[in-house]
């Protein structure tokens, strides 16, 4: 997709990926940036502004787990853009101790927010199509152990995006998906690991963890918006030291039809 002149949504804006994205966003030539996240970095926010004063670009406070917030965020935004062209789901926890709000946060609120946007943006309603990003993980490709819940809810962004991507879906909707999948990525969601996993017992994969390279969050989000430059639907990427390999999807089952 080209992204000159499009109006953008970004969950999680303020994250630690999701702060480089932004940036990597407004350096192309978009008309509109709309940020959802719980609270506000009103010093980064104002520097955006200043920077990039042909692109509009505002904050609406989020909190993802309430539907509520999500669908007064998107009727905001919908009201002061007119549409919007391409969303990124990018609001993310690892903390496997909080079981309920890890799965709230990491699969819900991404399903809910899909759901929404696809509202606003389905052709069949009166939409313009567009391009929905959903940002799983390396740990919702291969089961992650250390993190059991968090690779369970990041399986499940990675099989509810391929399932909305269903070729049938598209041709009704317009609407383009694509799976982001990042590997270790230097920022605050890796912090504190230890008091993180699943268990509290020692085992010895919290050590081969803390010993797993990191990539920079600047080149995850520049291979990111390329991806949402070049990619098309379906397309599920893995994002891996600041390399981009597109990731071959095995056909396990297939239904057996009568005759």
């Amino acid at each position: 997709m080209d992204l000159a002149g499009k109006n953008v949504v970004y969950l999680g804006g303020f994250g630690g990926i999701g702060q480089k994205c932004v940036q990597e966003l407004l350096q192309r030539p978009i008309k509109a940036l709309a940020i959802f996240d719980l609270n506000a970095n009103e010093q980064l926010l104002a520097k955006w502004k200043s920077q990039h004063p042909d692109t509009d670009v505002f904050y609406h406070k989020l909190d993802i787990t309430q539907k509520s917030d999500i669908d007064a965020a998107y009727k905001a935004t919908a009201e002061r853009f007119g549409h919007f062209d391409v969303v990124v789901n990018g609001s993310g926890l690892m903390n496997d101790r909080l079981v309920e709000l890890t799965i709230q946060i990491n699969l819900l609120g991404v399903i809910n927010s899909t759901l929404t946007a696809l509202e606003y943006m389905d052709k069949a309603k009166g939409g313009k199509g567009g391009l929905i990003v959903n940002i799983s993980s390396v740990a919702g490709l291969q089961p992650t152990a250390i993190m059991a819940i968090y690779s369970a809810a990041k399986t499940g962004v990675t099989t509810f995006t391929r399932a909305m991507a269903n070729p049938y879906f598209y041709a009704h909707s317009g609407v383009g998906f694509l799976t982001i999948c990042p590997g270790f990525t230097d920022t605050g969601l890796l912090e504190d690991i230890g008091n993180k996993t699943t268990f509290t017992y020692d085992t010895p994969m919290l050590a081969m963890f803390n010993r797993v390279k990191r990539q920079k969050a600047e080149d995850c989000a520049r291979n990111l918006v390329s991806a949402i430059e070049t990619s098309k639907n379906g397309t599920v990427l893995m994002l891996e030291m600041g390399e981009t390999t597109e990731v071959d999807m095995p056909v396990m089952w297939k239904p057996q039809l009568d005759n």
